[in-house]
């Protein structure tokens, strides 16, 4: 069984954003560039499987939308685990394009799961997963907390209003995963590290897509007000200034 990942390449939420010619472009310069964190723990987990004896899975592959740019990254999964990585030589513009360019790689391929982050850090948009599905003309199941197998029949998990749901699930289908569906990111070991370096990472041409999406500018947020100090004991000023000034009273 072989498991597909896919990779979103996204700034370290440490870094501090910029951007250029006239606030209309994003300032990579001097960016440290990480895994998404959803895409990092759906990693995880699937290397996990991999790794467990029990578990029908033996491949996982990694698949990412972007540039040349991405591949450290992708490198680093490798060194996590990952088998194989692919890279569409696109520059993602909106959920649209990425989610078809996906869905076009995967329609001729023999992926028990696609597995999808429920989002970027960077943009937060939640779109990816569902479109890829449609566009595929695939199942997909959303809101994944984990995944298990009961000889060899995948059970999967999912949260919702009342507490949990366990759905079992065959041929190729998408799963969109949130917290918890990894406790903690795998860290590569120096054997992943070196390993890595003659893993395949395979580069495939884009299909012609047009993003329904255009950035005109971006715009950062208010600065935050300075923090206001007020004594324990004065409760009348901290009523006024709730009042006056938060405008939450």
């Amino acid at each position: 069984m072989k498991l597909l990942i896919c990779i979103s390449n996204v700034p370290d939420t440490t870094t501090k954003i910029k951007f250029k010619e006239n606030n209309t472009l994003f300032d990579d310069t001097g960016v440290q560039w990480v895994i998404n964190p959803w895409d990092e723990l759906a990693l995880t987990r699937a290397v996990e499987l991999k790794e467990d004896a029990s578990s029908p899975v033996s491949e996982v592959h990694i698949l990412n939308v972007g540039t040349k740019i991405t591949e450290p990254t992708l490198r680093k999964c490798l060194a996590i685990g990952a088998d194989k990585a692919f890279r569409i030589d696109y520059n993602p513009l909106d959920s649209y394009s990425t989610a078809m360019q996906i869905a076009e790689f995967i329609k001729d391929k023999d992926y028990a799961f696609v597995i999808t982050g429920i989002s970027s850090s960077d943009y937060n948009d939640s779109a990816v997963g569902g479109m890829i599905a449609e566009f595929a003309d695939l199942p997909s199941i959303s809101s994944v907390s984990n995944i298990k197998f009961d000889n060899n029949e995948a059970v999967i998990e999912r949260d919702v209003a009342s507490g949990k749901e366990y759905m079992t699930a065959s041929g190729t289908v998408v799963l969109i995963v949130q917290k918890g569906f990894a406790i903690e990111p795998k860290i590569p070991n120096m054997r992943g590290i070196m390993t890595a370096r003659s893993k395949p990472l395979e580069v495939v041409a884009a299909v012609n897509v047009e993003p329904l999406v255009e950035f005109v500018d971006y715009k950062l947020p208010e600065p935050k007000s300075k923090v206001t100090m007020i004594d324990s004991d004065n409760i009348a000023e901290l009523i006024n200034l709730l009042s006056t000034e938060a405008k939450v009273l």
